[in-house]
């Protein structure tokens, strides 16, 4: 592995492939998880949906690492959710639940997913309740981890480039609207996403390595991706690339082995 640490607090990890990026997300996730369960009692995490993440959730789910996890006390949240029933092959909730959630002794009460089937409008504004009531009605919500990806374009979460989404500033959930209804979904918003403890970005395959160059290097482009107020906040961020993702960082941006 290859690992090398930016300014502030943002680092950069590069794998082999998919595989080894996967197991690298696992250990955040238990290390993470088990030190403020420790402190706290309680760990709340937000996942993502897309093709990136789901090696790490069925990680979750194996023989493997099922066990090391304290699942009673760990709340899971999605990010992200397109608008339609749980049941449906393109729900973030059923990849997730198949994959890892109806493995593991996670407490019904702690799934918080997002109801996108009741509309971009109205599944919004009952998860941002839902946020509210396990956080608190002050402020916004502070995630222990956000587990997330970046599409070809540069989006993340449902937050995409030039999205009216990205102009939320009070809200915590918000309706992402597409070019077709049945595509349409609901995302947490920027302050939320930045808010967190600790963000994870996994992104994996050459389609995305020119939006992570331009991401992690060129200056002058950073400002139209919607995660460089993520990386801004002054939390803890971690990039996790396979070696395709990050072929067009350079070794000026990766520099050290491990």
């Amino acid at each position: 592995m290859e690992t090398a640490v930016t300014e502030g607090r943002i680092e950069i990890r590069v794998f082999p492939d998919l595989e080894s990026l996967s197991h690298e997300a696992v250990h955040i996730f238990v290390e993470t998880s088990r030190q403020l369960i420790s402190e706290r009692k309680s760990f709340s995490v937000a996942i993502s949906g897309g093709s990136t993440p789901r090696m790490l959730y069925t990680l979750l789910g194996s023989d493997q690492y099922r066990d090391t996890v304290g699942w009673k006390s760990i709340h899971v949240f999605w990010a992200d959710e397109r608008c339609v029933p749980p049941e449906h092959r393109d729900s973030n909730f059923r990849h997730a639940f198949e994959s890892f959630l109806s493995k593991v002794p996670v407490p019904d009460k702690n799934i918080h997913r997002i109801r996108g089937e009741k509309g971009p409008e109205q599944g919004a504004q009952e998860y941002e309740n839902e946020l509210r009531r396990h956080f608190g009605m002050e402020g916004f919500p502070v995630f222990d981890l956000v587990l997330l990806g970046l599409g070809e374009e540069g989006h993340t979460a449902s937050l995409f480039p030039d999205s009216t989404a990205l102009n939320a500033t009070v809200r915590l959930a918000v309706p992402a609207y597409r070019d077709r209804p049945d595509h349409n979904r609901v995302t947490l918003t920027l302050p939320v996403l930045s808010n967190a403890l600790h963000a994870v970005f996994m992104v994996s395959g050459i389609s995305k390595s020119r939006a992570i160059a331009n991401i992690l290097m060129q200056e002058q482009n950073r400002d139209r991706y919607p995660v460089e107020p993520i990386q801004s906040a002054g939390r803890n961020v971690t990039w996790l690339l396979d070696k395709e993702a990050a072929a067009l960082l350079g070794t000026g941006r990766v520099c050290c082995s491990a």
